[in-house]
């Protein structure tokens, strides 16, 4: 069943599971503003039952990040250029920015998880884009790259949060800063990514790792994911705490005494 086709993005559902694909391959995926609000909108779109979400892109590459476009004084046909952008307010620039911020934002609700599917280049917002998801499946010719420093600007589609809690400070400095690529199998070392597999069975480890998400019941995927997403802000005994919350929720669900 298809949810929305637009701007270069195709959402789609089938029972509990949506694929949100990029479909731009002649230009590599390339984001704009556009398919920046289409993602959003993906997210808005999602039926209730949805557990996982799969997130593709056509072509060789997931995506080459930023379409360049944006930077030319003509900027895209009905859109503010960022040249014109930047000459607003503070306060304009911050809000159109937080706008954009919206595509990558909704990825990990706590009531889904969501699994990049990556092939080829994800450089930029491609990078930040996979970053936004839970999880991350790799094929061989993977390469991610932070390639915001080198055209004078700092990442800020929400990727600098979760680069750091996966591969730790200096690690995601040095990936920022210097701009380098990121391969496959370093990924896979850093944990950047869950798995890597041939390119050839990318799809098949997706829809394996799928129905293995699907395995267990909601309601304790969904307390388990928000014990771990909490885990890092809370002290030791706090996370006990909410550990202990959490099962005597699921104890009373399973003897049917829940609200």
């Amino acid at each position: 069943m298809t949810l929305l086709d637009k701007d270069g993005v195709h959402v789609s559902a089938d029972g509990e599971v949506a694929t949100v694909t990029l479909a731009n391959p002649a230009k590599r995926n390339a984001q704009s503003p556009a398919m920046w609000r289409a993602l959003a909108e993906a997210g808005r779109v999602l039926p209730g039952g949805i557990r996982v979400v799969v997130l593709r892109g056509q072509g060789k590459s997931f995506s080459a990040g930023l379409d360049r476009q944006a930077f030319e004084p003509e900027g895209f046909e009905g859109e503010q250029s960022f040249l014109d952008l930047a000459r607003g307010s503070d306060e304009e620039l911050d809000a159109a920015i937080a706008e954009y911020q919206q595509a990558f934002t909704w990825w990990r609700r706590p009531d889904l998880i969501s699994v990049a599917a990556v092939q080829g280049h994800a450089i930029g917002a491609g990078f930040q884009l996979a970053l936004a998801c839970d999880l991350r499946v790799c094929a061989e010719d993977a390469q991610f790259a932070m390639r915001e420093t080198s055209l004078g600007l700092v990442p800020d589609l929400t990727g600098t949060h979760p680069l750091v809690g996966l591969v730790g400070y200096a690690r995601a400095l040095e990936i920022c800063a210097t701009g380098r690529f990121v391969h496959a199998e370093e990924a896979d070392r850093l944990g950047l990514a869950n798995l890597v597999v041939a390119l050839h069975e990318l799809e098949g480890a997706v829809t394996d790792l799928t129905a293995a998400l699907l395995a267990s019941p909601r309601d304790a995927v969904v307390e388990t994911k928000a014990l771990l997403a909490g885990a890092t802000a809370r002290t030791y005994d706090e996370q006990r705490a909410a550990e202990r919350a959490a099962q005597a929720r699921r104890l009373r669900d399973l003897a049917g005494l829940g609200d």
